[in-house]
């Protein structure tokens, strides 16, 4: 499928893949927030639109849009192109500076980076139908506390993902005992077993157990009785 990002302006915000790394993450101990693979998944999902420029946002937290200033860091105050209080409310409009269309059934999840907390402020989600829209649509962040809130030229301020309209209304969530599934029950007692004998042994500085570190079976796509990769992993 194809994702046409039409340029609305001369230098529109840098498009790029989502970035599978965190500041956060790396600064954890030995970097162990990426032994979790769907963080790392979730981390590289989609398209990130970039701030072209160092921005500060300062809002007294009151309700009107001139509560909130919007400048350059390097003291610019042309910056509506970019960011604007539109909806008041503490809230911030980004202009992407794109039109983006996608193919028929096709819409944008748009929303902020995937597992990058930022203080002061939180991204809103929204979905767009980009296979009829003839107008771009924007991406808004709501302030969470008065005081000042930065960008750095280079930050993602919003991440765009292609999703299939109509899926999510054909799911239907069933709920049974996991005693139904004797299959799934062997897997999961295997796990389970494994999982507690590998606590106890790392609880112990069992050397071996400590070299390993953690378990891989959800990295390398495996089940606990289970020597092969799953398929598609």
């Amino acid at each position: 499928m194809k994702l046409e990002c039409l340029a609305l302006v001369p230098a529109p915000p840098p498009l790029q893949p989502a970035r599978p790394m965190r500041t956060w993450m790396d600064q954890t101990d030995q970097r162990y927030a990426y032994r979790c693979l769907p963080l790392n998944i979730a981390n590289s999902y989609g398209w990130e639109i970039l701030c072209p420029f160092d921005l500060v946002i300062t809002w007294n937290g009151g309700d009107r849009a001139k509560d909130i200033v919007v400048r350059g860091a390097d003291g610019r105050t042309d910056v509506s192109h970019l960011a604007i209080s539109h909806f008041n409310h503490g809230v911030i409009t980004f202009h992407t500076g794109y039109l983006f269309r996608t193919e028929p059934g096709w819409d944008i999840l748009t929303t902020g980076p995937m597992n990058e907390p930022k203080d002061g402020i939180a991204p809103l989600a929204g979905i767009i139908e980009t296979d009829w829209l003839p107008f771009p649509f924007t991406m808004n962040w709501k302030l969470t506390r008065a005081g000042e809130v930065r960008f750095a030229k280079g930050e993602p301020f919003c991440l765009i993902v292609p999703l299939q309209r109509g899926q999510i209304e054909t799911i239907e969530p069933e709920i049974f005992d996991l005693d139904e599934r004797p299959e799934l029950v062997k897997e999961y007692e295997a796990w389970s077993a494994s999982r507690a004998q590998f606590l106890q042994k790392l609880g112990q500085n069992d050397a071996e157990t400590v070299k390993q570190a953690w378990q891989r079976f959800y990295f390398q796509g495996r089940t606990a009785s289970g020597p092969t990769e799953t398929p598609g992993h």
